[in-house]
């Protein structure tokens, strides 16, 4: 099969199309023709230091969309030709491929209104902001809630399925990207370079701050978002926990969720692993109902991908980037 080959870590810039093995099977897995792939910045972050799980040539891409190939021993609930898509675990060979293998239990079957590059916009992003709204933070006790960087993939998948939900959205973004992010659903934007933003947060919280906060940002921006909750609030962070000495014991009694989507894969916990199907199932149906955004922004080719992570990392690309591979 042809894939995007990352020869060393370090070395996704220059990563080429080449020949490969296509996968086969194992016990409880499928093998999926991959139509299109998801682009993510773990995917260059994973690849500049490089991995001791993986071997080289290494195949990047953890969002891949598709129709089954092979199924392998004891999968009895697939079949060749359903159209799916799935996170795959960074530990093994990813996306940017003719063919993927992946766990039959955690892949999610995609509505027919759907199209694989929408499909394949979802799973890191859109599966994290699940993860951390829903089985994270108690939303039945929320009604305001923080989202850094709404124009973001995490944060944009946040903000509509936070406004889905009822509640009240600040985002932070650049003020270029102010219109973007309430056109997902934000109640007030902040510009995080030009504004106070605790002082703007209490402002529109008429100094009582908010419920709970999803940091995508860093440790440093998680920390400074401590002052910004309320009594009996919540934090969720994918970046960096903060900096819990911050808040001192019988005051505002904040709890912290840490929110880590791939160490679902490394946990040997099956009913973990299933929740990643379910997830997917119910983001899914609401992309399908057109509740949700796949904030699909931009289509490109496989040999599109090293240049266009060199974009991802400088930070400046909004929504979801994803790569069309059949």
């Amino acid at each position: 099969m042809k894939a995007l080959l990352l020869k060393d870590k370090n070395q996704w810039r220059e990563m080429k199309i080449e020949d490969i093995e296509t996968p086969t099977a194992g016990k409880g897995e499928v093998v999926v023709k991959i139509h299109a792939a998801g682009l993510n910045p773990v995917d260059y972050k994973t690849a500049t230091g490089g991995n001791p799980n993986w071997t080289y040539p290494h195949i990047l891409g953890l969002d891949a969309a598709g129709t089954i190939h092979e199924v392998g021993e004891g999968v009895t609930e697939w079949k060749i030709g359903d159209r799916v898509v799935y996170h795959g675990d960074f530990n093994k060979k990813g996306a940017y491929a003719e063919y993927g293998v992946t766990t039959a239990h955690t892949i999610s079957r995609i509505p027919d209104s759907l199209s694989f590059e929408e499909a394949a916009a979802l799973p890191t992003a859109g599966y994290t902001a699940y993860q951390a709204l829903f089985r994270k933070l108690p939303m039945f006790s929320i009604d305001t809630i923080l989202i850094h960087a709404g124009a973001g993939g995490v944060g944009g998948f946040a903000i509509q399925l936070a406004k889905n939900a009822g509640k009240t959205v600040i985002s932070t973004a650049s003020s270029h990207n102010h219109e973007y992010v309430s056109s997902l659903g934000a109640d007030l934007v902040i510009d995080y370079k030009e504004e106070d933003v605790k002082a703007k947060v209490m402002e529109f919280t008429n100094g009582r701050g908010v419920d709970a906060v999803l940091d995508t940002v860093s440790r440093d921006n998680a920390t400074a978002s401590l002052d910004m909750i309320a009594y009996n609030g919540h934090i969720a962070h994918i970046a960096g926990a903060p900096d819990y000495t911050r808040v001192k014991p019988f005051t505002r009694v904040i709890s912290f969720h840490e929110v880590a989507l791939n160490a679902i894969h490394h946990n040997n916990d099956e009913v973990a692993e299933r929740d990643l199907a379910k997830m997917g199932d119910e983001l899914l149906a609401l992309v399908a109902e057109k509740k949700v955004s796949p904030l699909l922004e931009q289509v490109i080719s496989l040999e599109e991908v090293p240049a266009t992570l060199e974009k991802l990392s400088q930070r400046h690309v909004k929504g979801k980037i994803v790569c069309k591979i059949v």
